[in-house]
């Protein structure tokens, strides 16, 4: 069903202004909130109530604003990777629509015409399918080229994981894959670690990574899975303390609870696709307590 929340004071967290949503539940009781601008996944908890993912206190909740975590998705640009101004393109400030959906999953619908954006001519059609099951969250992205022209595109599922400490947090699998340090003007370095731990602030797009990645959170026990199909690329992220205090939208002390895992189509240069065609990617994430 549609949720609408209710207009009580503006952009916090707690009183959210009205933005539409929908919520999916299994049986077993895991919940997600997506909200239609954006196709954006706000929060996705366990049955008991746990929250898997991180959802910064200090959100702001706006018409035209990106939401500060959970699934923010970047299209028809990641980051700077692309011909628009504005960073990570303009499908997370912009409404989709419910074209279908069951108790554990929705499909939401973008249609782009060409016209509104000067430096993004090229029509198309967006799907985000997202879906729950046990302890399971797929979201998969369908991209239609609708114009007569091919469609360059690049993208990410910018997710946000909560994590009890950053600090205890290792990321596993990406031994040996060369990565763009965005914090050295995207220096060519090859991850020698076989984990990548956190102790500073970390930016890197790793170029061909392997469709399975895990997050192990040493201090809690629990562990994400990850599975990308179709994305070449995952970005790693964590803000640090000095990006922390310079975000309005993020807490000074945030970052400590917080990793971004985001499967992309970033370093590894842009996806095109014919009239008429349609590409598509997928992330699977599952999690469980070590």
């Amino acid at each position: 069903r549609l949720l609408t929340n209710r207009r009580i004071s503006p952009e916090s967290v707690l009183s959210r202004p009205a933005m539409e949503t929908v919520e999916l539940k299994t049986k077993q009781g895991q919940t997600a909130v997506i909200y239609l601008q954006g196709a954006h996944v706000a929060n996705w908890k366990a049955a008991d109530g746990e929250d898997l993912m991180f959802l910064s206190k200090q959100a702001i909740f706006a018409p035209g604003k990106a939401i500060r975590g959970g699934v923010p998705v970047c299209f028809p640009q990641f980051g700077m990777m692309g011909p628009m101004p504005q960073q990570h393109g303009f499908a997370r400030n912009t409404m989709f629509e419910v074209e279908g959906r069951e108790d554990w999953k929705v499909v939401l619908l973008l249609k782009y015409n060409g016209t509104t954006q000067a430096a993004f001519p090229h029509p198309f059609e967006l799907r985000v399918i997202i879906s729950l099951c046990d302890d399971n969250f797929q979201q998969e992205i369908k991209v239609t080229n609708t114009g007569a022209e091919p469609l360059p595109f690049t993208c990410a599922l910018h997710t946000y994981y909560k994590v009890s400490s950053i600090d205890a947090v290792k990321v596993v699998g990406l031994k040996g894959v060369k990565y763009l340090n965005n914090l050295e003007a995207q220096r060519e370095v090859v991850e020698e670690g076989e984990a990548v731990t956190f102790s500073a602030e970390l930016d890197r797009v790793y170029c061909g990574a392997p469709d399975e990645l895990a997050i192990h959170d040493c201090s809690s026990g629990r562990v994400f899975e990850i599975k990308k199909v179709g994305f070449p690329d995952a970005v790693v992220w964590n803000p640090w303390v000095a990006k922390s205090k310079a975000m309005a939208d993020f807490g000074d002390e945030e970052y400590k609870e917080m990793l971004c895992i985001e499967p992309a189509v970033a370093g590894s240069g842009a996806v095109t696709v014919a009239p008429g065609a349609t590409w598509s990617a997928t992330q699977l994430i599952r999690t469980h307590k070590a």
